[in-house]
């Protein structure tokens, strides 16, 4: 039980940091100081720093699959599925962007190492993830002129734009024209059938 909670608090302290004080400030001697730990210690849960940031990505990849997912369930048409699945992504992150920016921001920014075996075991982890969810929105969109999965993978791409574009604009303070409910209704409207 200890030992779970010393993880668990690893991941804690680690996004408090990126959070608060940006990915540079990120450093096993960091995160054992706050925890007032040795770096050892910090190192034996989390060898490397993708390790790390894998340990904290997953569970928030799994989150997103499983809601995008159970919104488009019981969807019966095409449009209604892009419809759930965009508003709901999308709200997904722009709950917490600090999330996203850590999801999908942040792992462009850590270079890989010659370890190329911790970023094939991520894989491994993330390609099942990711399936679930683009192989769920591909069962619901039908016939099109490009692969179903294709199809899935560019709407969620254009989510994930969506939010990017919130993002920057909430990291720089600047108020945006048209809300997110707005943007995320012309996002649908311009995915759905014409």
């Amino acid at each position: 039980m200890a030992q779970q909670n010393t993880k668990d608090q690893i991941i804690e302290v680690t996004r408090e940091i990126l959070t608060s004080d940006g990915l540079a400030a990120v450093s096993f001697d960091a995160i054992a100081r706050r925890l007032g730990r040795t770096k050892q210690a910090v190192l034996y849960w989390y060898p490397t720093k993708h390790d790390l940031l894998a340990a904290m990505f997953l569970p928030w990849l799994e989150a997103e699959a499983n809601t995008a997912i159970q919104s488009i369930s019981y969807t019966a048409t095409r449009d209604a599925a892009i419809e759930a699945f965009v508003g709901t992504v999308a709200n997904f992150h722009f709950a917490d962007l600090d999330r996203f920016r850590m999801m999908y921001l942040l792992p462009q920014t850590i270079r890989p190492n010659a370890e190329v075996t911790h970023s094939l075991a991520l894989l491994d982890k993330v390609h099942p993830i990711t399936d679930r969810m683009y192989s769920a929105l591909a069962d619901k969109l039908g016939c099109g002129s490009i692969t179903e999965r294709q199809e899935a993978f560019a709407i969620h791409s254009a989510v994930l734009g969506l939010v990017v574009m919130f993002g920057l604009a909430d990291s720089a303070n600047d108020p945006l024209k048209h809300s997110t409910s707005e943007m995320v209704q012309a996002l649908t409207t311009a995915l759905q059938s014409k």
